[in-house]
């Protein structure tokens, strides 16, 4: 390399170092408006009831799946977390099927005892756990009706079907 390539490079380089990464990584990085907090709350309230419904907001709007509302005092729910609360396997499939993340809540009222026993095993304080509303995993195990889910989350200490939000 001659003299003049090297300092072209060079202050070439330093220009580059100099610059915000904002300025270098601008093209790259797209900032997206949140969806508004309305439509958030129609689809989780959607989730809980209305697959038709679900479906069309999804397809109009796919990352709505990965979308919370908070109720209030940090009680946020996923659609896919109403689903489950009330009971709803068809949309908690559904959901499930779109890329919807799943909880041990949803777990436990599809009745899917080899992922839910091994992860209480290995983390026992999650019995206790609260899901959306404060709904325990007793509350989902019923509504599932997943009498051997249910029996065994009673077996191991836990009573309560809902567990009051502070």
């Amino acid at each position: 390399m001659n003299r003049k390539t090297f300092i072209t490079r060079a202050v070439t380089g330093v220009a580059l170092a100099s610059m915000s990464p904002n300025a270098i990584f601008s093209q790259s990085i797209q900032e997206y408006e949140p969806y508004d907090i309305k439509l958030v709350k129609e689809f989780v309230i959607a989730g809980h009831k209305d697959l038709q419904k679900v479906q069309k907001m999804l397809t109009e709007h796919p990352n709505l799946i990965h979308s919370r509302y908070d109720w209030g005092n940090g009680d946020f729910e996923e659609a896919i977390e109403g689903a489950a609360h009330v009971g709803n396997t068809e949309i908690a499939e559904y959901l499930i099927s779109q890329g919807a993340r799943v909880t041990l809540f949803t777990l436990t009222m599809l009745g899917k005892i080899t992922l839910v026993k091994p992860t209480l095993e290995a983390y026992p304080n999650l019995i206790f756990a609260r899901g959306p509303h404060g709904f325990t995993l007793l509350h989902h195990a019923k509504v599932g009706q997943q009498d051997e889910l249910y029996a065994y989350l009673k077996e191991k200490g836990l009573h309560q079907t809902n567990i009051k939000i502070k």
